[in-house]
């Protein structure tokens, strides 16, 4: 297996699992994922608060090391929008993540108090900022840390997707290593996006992609196919199922979908032990 940098091939997309904590981390890990990620969302349903914005800088960085810990492969932190709304928050944000030996991070472009995006030139100075202090690390330590720029307007409904491609063609080149916008209306627009940049693109498989195979990526030249908190939530729907049956209708029947305990020991074993 490559490094986490090698692994991004346009068109030969793999699987960024993202995970929330050490037994989901190793379950992945078991089940064949080359690399794993945290997500903001998945984090702070796990603390009991939402996103965007509830869980700081110094919980989040351990929280991403504590699930590094738990396998070897390699993981990048979810780190908001650098936990700051200037270029040093989000070159400090990485100088931390990478001394932490994370292999990654991403960054977003609006802000999580209210979801408003930077303008323009301020977000793409954030960005430069961040691809500064990973080379600063690169050349300080020899070690590798690849930094994902995302462009977050559509997903929160702030802008469309020219001003998306805008910014991620800025963010390509102020330097960032792969570019990311999450939630594009269609796949047609998804595609768009890639041919317009020469880096590696993210994709975000929930919602309506999660119709859409690993090929059908593949096809239109995604490098990195991300989950979110799409998993995470996936489980959360298991306990309003069995809750609701249970204390709405006193029904223990969905219980019996539960994997057997072995299984799960078995997982996290060979969760750790994968190389």
């Amino acid at each position: 297996m490559g490094t986490f940098r090698e692994l991004h091939i346009s068109g030969d997309p793999f699987i960024l699992a993202n995970v929330w904590d050490k037994g989901s981390a190793r379950m992945m890990a078991y089940m064949g994922a080359k690399a794993l990620a945290t997500s903001s969302a998945a984090h702070a349903f796990t603390q009991g608060v939402s996103d965007m914005g509830n869980v700081g800088r110094d919980e989040a960085i351990a929280h991403a090391l504590e699930l590094a810990n738990a396998t070897h492969l390699p993981l990048s932190a979810d780190l908001e929008n650098g936990y700051g709304d200037e270029p040093m928050h989000v070159a400090l944000s990485i100088e931390m993540a990478a001394n932490s030996e994370l292999a990654g991070c991403c960054i977003e472009d609006v802000q999580p108090s209210n979801a408003m995006p930077y303008e323009f030139s301020k977000a793409v100075e954030r960005i430069e900022a961040g691809v500064e202090a990973a080379a600063n690390f690169r050349q300080k330590t020899g070690a590798d840390f690849v930094l994902t720029a995302r462009a977050d307007g559509i997903l929160v409904g702030q802008y469309g997707l020219d001003e998306a491609i805008k910014r991620l063609k800025a963010f390509e080149k102020a330097g960032a290593d792969v570019l990311y916008a999450p939630m594009p209306e269609n796949m047609d627009d998804l595609a768009m996006i890639c041919n317009s940049l020469e880096k590696p693109v993210n994709a975000l498989c929930a919602g309506p992609f999660a119709r859409f195979a690993l090929k059908d990526f593949a096809n239109i030249g995604v490098a990195r196919i991300s989950l979110g908190s799409a998993m995470a939530r996936v489980t959360h729907q298991a306990i309003l199922d069995c809750g609701s049956a249970m204390f709405e209708n006193g029904n223990f029947g969905l219980l019996e979908g539960a994997a057997s305990g072995s299984k799960i020991d078995s997982m996290l074993l060979g969760g750790i032990e994968t190389k």
